[in-house]
C-alpha cells in the first residue's frame, strides 16, 4: 500500500481510486471489529458500510495530528456500534447470529459436529467477553478483531501503551479463567 498519508490526501481531493485503496486496506479489520462488538454478521456488514460512507463524507475534514488514519476509522466504527447498540436496546433482543460460524468451515468439508463445537466456543467467548470491563472489551476488540498494534490501540483509546498492555493482559487472564471453568 502506498504511503497512507499520500492516499488520504488524494482521497480528500475526491480521488476515488485512493479512497478505494483505503477501503480495501481497512474494510476487513473494521468489519471484524464491528462483528465482535455486536455479534451479528448481517448487521456488522451494514454498519461497516455505514462507517465507510461516513468516512467518505467526512474525509475532507480529516487532519493529521499524529494519530493514524485507521484510528479515525475505528472511532467512526465505535460511534456506529454505540448508536446501533443504543437503538437495539430500545427493541427486542435477537439471538446470536448463526452465520458467525458459517465462514469458519469450508463448504466442501461439512462436519456438523465441528460446526456445533465452533458455535459453542463462539457463544462461550461472547458470554465471557461480556463479563470483561468495557475498557478490556475495547482492547480485545481492537487488538484481535481489528488487528491493531498496541501503539494504535493506545492512541484510539487515549491511554498509554502500558495501560493497554495491562488491560489486554487482565482481559486474557479473565478469558482463560472463564474457559478453564466452563
Amino acid at each position: 500500500m502506498q504511503n497512507e498519508e499520500s492516499l488520504v490526501r488524494r482521497a480528500q481531493q475526491r480521488d476515488e481510486r485512493a479512497f478505494a485503496q483505503l477501503y480495501e486496506e481497512y474494510f476487513d479489520k473494521i468489519y471484524r471489529y464491528v462483528t465482535l462488538k455486536i455479534g451479528d454478521r448481517m448487521e456488522a456488514e451494514d454498519i461497516t458500510q455505514q462507517v465507510f460512507l461516513n468516512a467518505i463524507k467526512a474525509i475532507p475534514s480529516f487532519k493529521w495530528r499524529g494519530i493514524p488514519f485507521s484510528a479515525w476509522l475505528f472511532r467512526i466504527a465505535h460511534n456506529q456500534v454505540v448508536d446501533f447498540l443504543r437503538r437495539k436496546s430500545k427493541r427486542a433482543t435477537t439471538p446470536l447470529e448463526e452465520s458467525l460460524v458459517a465462514s469458519n468451515y469450508d463448504s466442501q468439508i461439512y462436519d456438523p459436529q465441528l460446526i456445533a463445537e465452533q458455535r459453542l466456543d463462539i457463544e462461550r467467548l461472547l458470554v465471557a467477553t461480556r463479563k470483561l470491563t468495557p475498557a478490556q472489551q475495547e482492547v480485545i476488540s481492537l487488538r484481535f478483531a481489528g488487528e491493531l498494534p498496541i501503539a494504535q490501540v493506545a492512541k484510539i483509546m487515549g491511554k498509554s501503551e502500558g495501560a493497554v498492555k495491562a488491560l489486554q493482559h487482565s482481559a486474557i487472564v479473565a478469558l482463560r479463567k472463564a474457559f478453564s471453568v466452563a
